[in-house]
């Protein structure tokens, strides 16, 4: 096999257990975003945007719909001869096997897999992440600076970066410290959980962590810190664009609804040397009837709008009775909201349909945001 430079390994095993109903049937990277997207499409797409045609997809958590959505990786040009996409789940051997424990226990379980391509480096990325960015410019920092290990970084508000892993680094972007989750953090450059390194001295971390007693077999709670500690040369990489770590039902609301703004920092419709790409099924365009109204709205192929939409993101196939209202809300694929329904501020999951002359969830800034994820029908109070 031909030796490729970098190799990226995509973690998208992960249950989202934060997203409630959202992923009770689905892996997190294969959730709805945007109406026509996957989350797992943002990452994908900058791979490809990157130039690196190696990736390696590590799954567990109910991984039907998400192995079947990448399939040979064609709709990410990323089925090259020489690389393309590899879907990973955990495996058994001669000795047994066992269910990837942690971020770097999912790596470990596949050095066999990143020894076939013999890098001179593996770039770690997330599939439940919202953001475009040029792996390639921060892989150059990495060689310049002739790092062991570089982390991507985005500065967050003061007030907002004890709930990330930050970094402490000098003018020279050299990490001297890393705190987890500080309440009194010394600093405001968040990890975004995208590491580059050198092959040899991951592998190296990986197996010395496997052989812990006492580890979570993670990267930010035991990999990096061991590594730090060992003196490795380690930089942050500053990340100045949109990014959004959609892991939970508030931040995954805010990134939908963001795309909604008047002048939205990601811009799916601007830029198209940074496209993001997705495996779209062939499906109907959408219709809007002639006593229907649309405003500041996604909506996408295949949905029939009978009724009215006001600020709010549309997934494929999804009926807007006469009469229904759906206002500053989410509705995902194959979705039937029947008539005279109002929904406001809610997020209704895929295949789901919503009977006659309901009302659910409530407008307003201070109001939760409410997350139906079965059906509901007339006759079942709400």
């Amino acid at each position: 096999m031909k030796k490729k430079e970098c190799v990226v390994m995509l973690l998208a095993g992960g249950q989202g257990s934060r997203l409630g109903g959202l992923t009770r049937d689905i892996a997190k990277p294969a959730v709805v975003f945007g109406g026509k997207y996957r989350i797992i499409d943002f990452a994908l797409s900058n791979c490809y945007h990157s130039g690196f045609d190696t990736v390696g997809v590590l799954t567990q958590y109910k991984p039907l719909l998400l192995n079947s959505y990448i399939g040979t990786g064609s709709s990410w040009a990323l089925d090259s001869v020489n690389g393309g996409v590899r879907i990973l789940p955990p495996y058994l051997t001669r000795d047994g096997g066992n269910w990837y424990k942690g971020t770097a226990d999912a790596i470990y379980q596949n050095i066999e897999y990143i020894d076939f391509y013999n890098p001179s480096y593996v770039l770690i990325i997330s599939g439940d992440q919202v953001y475009k960015m040029d792996y390639s410019l921060m892989l150059e920092m990495h060689k310049d600076k002739e790092a062991d290990v570089s982390i991507s970084v985005i500065e967050v508000p003061w007030d907002q970066a004890s709930r990330f892993g930050v970094m402490i680094a000098d003018d020279d972007d050299r990490i001297i410290d890393f705190e987890e989750k500080p309440l009194a953090p010394r600093s405001n450059k968040a990890s975004m959980g995208i590491y580059i390194f050198k092959w040899d001295v991951l592998r190296e971390a990986l197996i010395e962590d496997h052989n812990l007693v006492e580890t979570s077999n993670d990267f930010g709670k035991n990999v990096i810190p061991m590594l730090l500690e060992q003196g490795k040369e380690m930089y942050t990489y500053s990340y100045k664009g949109y990014w959004r770590d959609v892991g939970t039902i508030e931040s995954y609301y805010e990134a939908t609804m963001d795309l909604l703004s008047k002048e939205p920092e990601m811009n799916l419709y601007d830029n198209q040397d940074f496209k993001i790409y997705s495996n779209n099924s062939n499906i109907q365009p959408h219709f809007v009837d002639a006593n229907a109204v649309i405003k500041n709205s996604l909506i996408c192929n295949g949905s029939t709008i009978l009724g009215e939409v006001h600020h709010s993101v549309l997934g494929n196939d999804v009926c807007i009775g006469r009469g229904a209202r759906v206002i500053d809300s989410v509705i995902l694929n194959n979705t039937i909201i029947e008539d005279g329904t109002v929904i406001e501020k809610t997020i209704i999951g895929e295949n789901i349909q919503i009977g006659r002359n309901l009302r659910i969830g409530k407008k307003g800034e201070n109001s939760d945001i409410e997350v139906v994820f079965n059906n509901i029908s007339t006759n079942q109070p709400y």
